[in-house]
């Protein structure tokens, strides 16, 4: 009876350590929780220095504790990593705004930028050591890693707007420094993520995840662009376009993936002006069916085909161009749909069209915005042949239409299309007319642009008539049609069969058989007086 009561008190025993095993257990998994949200707490109250000291306690408390919690309880350290880089994030962009050109600023905000860089380092090492344990999954980290790169990204960005709003060489600068740590960021991704079938020594190690290292590769690419390094963009398309079996054109990547590739190769090509490859790339772009995009993507490509065009001045196609992707932009809400909506204005008014982009159920509501008023006027304008007032919102919008250097560099064509445009209008009813008169027709332009005009418009079978240049009279020729791709457009002539232009006819018998009539009169009267001469001699 003694050893049972024995064999019971040791079975109890064993029983009752591995219950205080347990309860210690839960209490590490407690207090490391508890700690991880005290911490967040204290962030959110804008104690920074001591929140950033609960984190690292957490860390601390998994590394210490790490075999005695449960699996589910490990991942504290990725999370509080995290918060880490997110902090320093938030602080060096605070810094980064608000710094003056003192060197105590210059030395805290190269502090903050080292701090940022080391932690989101010692996020990717954890991410490595952890990788073989399955603490953390590939979702959670595609999803924080993404997070954060999208983060700062979108701080370059609106450091970008800044300086370009201010245009100052401080401006310029933190721009500078923002792309350079935004690069650092990405290498250092990329170096610890490959995508599957990758095999080579260099990554063999590595983390895989096909999504997180396509898309921060197409971050990197887009970042690259911005900063004009041409030959480092050219690697990162190729080694997206290798692992996705796209090199030759085809391949077994999504649609998806394959339009965003596309996009930054044709924003590549269009910087380069190189037409002949962006021509064919922008053609495959259009082809390629299936998969979902964002529309954004597909604006994008778009809107560089539309300059393409806009270039090549097939005006009639990049206004379709334009139109597709003001509404992909506006699909995206993207406010670079205005930008595109004066760039479809343009297109249209170079492309002659009858048809007021604005009377589009999408284009319609941006009728009256600031930035398009302008465009708006113009375009009224330009149908009811006002020259003048086509002119004068020119100069008075100077700065809202120029400030954009594509639709500054087709100004000119924009008036000289206006000025043919009048000029036809101005000479279909008469067959002689000065060159001063047409000059002045014009909002007194020279008379050497009218020649121009009239030329251009001859060669192009548009005008049936001459130029006196001795005389400064543009002749036409009565009941002439107006030929070529455009004749409905620009039709000069009333119809063989009208009245007026029978009459027209007619003056130009009369016109005729008076010429004909003092050239008569000349020679008889140049005849008499030889004769005279050799009576008199």
């Amino acid at each position: 009876m003694g050893d049972d009561d024995s064999n019971n008190n040791g079975d109890n025993n064993d029983e009752d350590d591995s219950s205080n095993d347990d309860m210690e257990h839960a209490s590490y998994d407690i207090q490391i929780e508890n700690a991880y949200y005290e911490a967040k707490q204290l962030r959110d109250d804008m104690n920074r220095q001591e929140a950033l000291d609960g984190f690292e306690h957490v860390i601390t408390m998994q590394r210490e504790h790490g075999d005695e919690l449960k699996s589910s309880s490990r991942k504290w350290t990725f999370k509080a990593l995290k918060q880490l880089v997110k902090m320093h994030l938030g602080n060096s962009s605070t810094v980064s705004a608000t710094c003056t050109s003192t060197a105590d600023d210059n030395h805290q905000e190269q502090l903050q930028e080292s701090q940022l860089l080391q932690s989101y380092n010692r996020l990717l090492d954890y991410i490595m050591s952890s990788s073989g344990d399955n603490i953390v999954t590939p979702n959670e980290i595609e999803k924080g890693i993404n997070s954060i790169l999208e983060r700062v990204s979108s701080l370059a960005i609106a450091s970008n707007y800044n300086s370009a709003a201010h245009s100052s060489a401080a401006s310029a600068d933190a721009t500078e420094k923002n792309r350079q740590q935004l690069l650092a960021m990405y290498e250092a991704t990329l170096k610890v993520f490959r995508p599957k079938g990758d095999d080579s020594d260099a990554v063999r190690a590595v983390c895989v995840n096909d999504r997180l290292w396509f898309k921060t590769n197409l971050k990197l690419g887009q970042l690259l662009y911005e900063m004009n390094e041409t030959y480092k963009l050219q690697n990162v398309i190729k080694d997206l376009l290798r692992n996705y079996g796209l090199e030759s054109g085809g391949g077994s990547s999504s649609s998806t993936h394959l339009l965003e590739i596309y996009a930054l190769q044709i924003q590549l090509y269009s910087r380069q002006k190189d037409t002949k490859k962006l021509r064919e790339l922008f053609r495959r772009a259009m082809r390629v069916e299936g998969g979902i995009p964002h529309p954004r993507t597909l604006a994008l490509i778009q809107e560089l085909g539309g300059k393409m065009h806009m270039e090549s001045r097939e005006f009639e196609m990049a206004t379709k161009t334009f139109f597709q992707a003001f509404k992909s932009y506006d699909e995206a809400g993207d406010p670079s749909r205005l930008r595109c909506l004066k760039y479809l204005v343009m297109a249209g008014m170079l492309d002659r069209s009858a048809i007021n982009p604005f009377d589009s159920q999408e284009a319609r509501p941006y009728k009256d915005n600031p930035e398009i008023t302008a465009m708006t006027n113009l375009v009224a304008a330009f149908h009811n042949n006002e020259i003048e007032q086509f002119e004068s919102i020119l100069r008075r919008n100077e700065g809202n239409i120029m400030n954009d250097e594509f639709v500054k560099s087709h100004i000119a064509d924009l008036l000289r299309t206006i000025r043919t445009q009048v000029l036809q209008s101005v000479i279909a009813p008469y067959t002689r007319m000065t060159l001063k008169f047409l000059a002045e027709s014009l909002n007194n332009i020279s008379v050497a642009d009218v020649e121009s005009i009239l030329v251009t418009l001859i060669l192009d079978g548009k005008l049936d008539g001459r130029i006196d240049q001795v005389r400064g009279i543009l002749i036409q020729n009565c009941g002439a049609q107006a030929s070529g791709a455009d004749a409905s457009k620009t039709d000069l002539g009333w119809g063989n069969s009208s009245v007026e232009a029978q009459n027209c006819a007619a003056v130009d018998k009369l016109t005729a058989a008076l010429d004909q009539l003092t050239r008569n009169v000349t020679s008889v009267g140049g005849r008499g007086s030889g004769k005279q001469d050799i009576l008199l001699a």
